[in-house]
């Protein structure tokens, strides 16, 4: 079973695979707004690294959930063709003398950075999916520089490795299903018995030295083999993929706390990331003594609750995607679009960006901004209301940020201030 086909396979999965994830990864991290220093940026001195940021849409309203989607979705997915296609090179990581050439260290180096970049990156990943934080430092950076050690690698490892995938699928072997060198052998036979029955040697798997040279009686077909890594594959999709797709995969999400537990019924039933509780927000700190504050060149505005409903009311019909990957259903929101409260501090003519603060003591996100872009969407809201409900306080009472398309982090909850035209 093991060889140089079911290698090939493998990687051509994994080379269509972990190419659409990377890119999907560059994409979140230019969704998180970056290049907003000290502000959104989690990752310092990128240099170079920061070439493809761009200022992120705000159409259409479902770009987020669908690229953070697919990215947590098909990484998850992906979890056992990874670990089939380990299994299948084994020998290669044992292989005496361990350097032949220049060519062949290089393949070596590239294992190095591949292999060791692809278990962090999964592992890193599938830790966050969970909220399990087990590893130092921010995940953001972490996560982000890994992929690059690993995308360094897999680039360097597919070119040195693709004239044989390549030479191995023009042979035709890889559709036939002829045997690799030893297989086919008797069961019982010697090491030097050779073939079976009916076998032959194809000339592009001569230099074949992943498959045995006497193999045993087999327990699995490669066909088989081919089957159980797709139905893993399959049973990790399933029991993901509710997550961030509406109806009735939502119950099968198991490996996804976040895709189908809800906080209760009724207007704010629907996923949370974290709990007011979780992040040390008391509901004391937002009773009627709360104020938001709203800065900028006409100077600093403090208006009420009730002065915001006051306002002129507006309804956006958006979901919240996260980075984890999940995604709520579209809701509907409520309240003041946030170039009016733009205007409101002294910028009627075009709103600049905006830093938001939140009630939040502690944490990573207790602050964000947005760009220009986002605060001139008239679907962006300083949100009060949610499904014909006041917010509720795990969901952002007394006020919270709504943003077509922007990751669910930017949505900030529990705001407290708005600084218009300080990023």
């Amino acid at each position: 079973m093991r060889g140089v086909r079911f290698t090939a396979a493998l990687g051509l999965v994994l080379l269509i695979g972990l190419t659409l994830l990377f890119v999907t990864g560059l994409l979140s991290y230019a969704a998180y707004n970056p290049d907003l220093a000290s502000v959104n940026d989690k990752t310092p001195d990128r240099g170079w690294l920061g070439f493809y940021l761009f200022d992120w849409p705000t159409h259409p309203y479902w770009l987020y959930r669908l690229t953070q989607g697919f990215h947590v979705t098909v990484g998850v997915a992906l979890i056992p063709v990874v670990l089939a296609k380990l299994w299948s090179v084994i020998p290669r990581f044992f292989a005496l003398p361990p350097v032949t050439s220049l060519a062949h260290a290089l393949e070596r180096l590239s294992l190095v950075l591949l292999v060791g970049g692809a278990l962090f990156e999964f592992v890193t990943g599938v830790l966050n999916i969970q909220l399990d934080y087990l590893f130092p430092g921010s995940f953001y950076r972490l996560h982000f520089y890994g992929a690059w050690v690993f995308f360094g690698g897999f680039v360097a490892h597919a070119a040195l490795k693709m004239p044989k995938v390549l030479r191995v699928i023009r042979s035709g072997e890889l559709r036939s299903g002829a045997a690799e060198p030893g297989a086919g052998a008797v069961p019982g036979a010697g090491p030097d018995s050779g073939p079976g029955p009916g076998a032959r040697v194809g000339a592009s798997f001569a230099d074949d030295d992943l498959a045995s040279p006497a193999p045993a009686a087999p327990t699995v077909s490669r066909r088989g083999a081919f089957a159980l890594v797709g139905v893993g594959s399959l049973f990790m999709l399933l029991t993901t993929a509710g997550r961030s797709i509406d109806g009735p995969l939502r119950r099968t999400a198991l490996l996804a706390p976040h895709g189908w537990e809800n906080p209760g019924d009724g207007p704010n039933g629907f996923q949370i990331n974290k709990t007011a509780a979780s992040v040390g927000v008391r509901a004391v700190d937002t009773t009627d003594t709360w104020r938001l504050t709203v800065s900028g060149p006409a100077g600093d505005v403090r208006l009420s609750r009730a002065q915001l409903l006051a306002m002129a009311q507006h309804t956006s019909e958006l979901p919240i995607a996260c980075v984890e990957g999940w995604s709520t259903s579209n809701q509907s929101w409520r309240g003041v679009r946030l170039r009016d409260l733009a205007a409101l501090a002294g910028f009627p003519a075009g709103p600049p960006g905006v830093f938001v603060e939140s009630l939040q003591p502690s944490g990573a996100f207790r602050s964000g901004a947005l760009r220009d872009n986002q605060v001139r969407d008239g679907r962006s809201l300083l949100a009060l209301r949610v499904n014909g409900a006041d917010l509720s306080l795990d969901h952002g009472f007394p006020a919270r940020i709504i943003v077509p398309a922007a990751p669910g982090v930017l949505n900030t909850k529990w705001v407290a201030k708005l600084t218009f035209g300080a990023v």
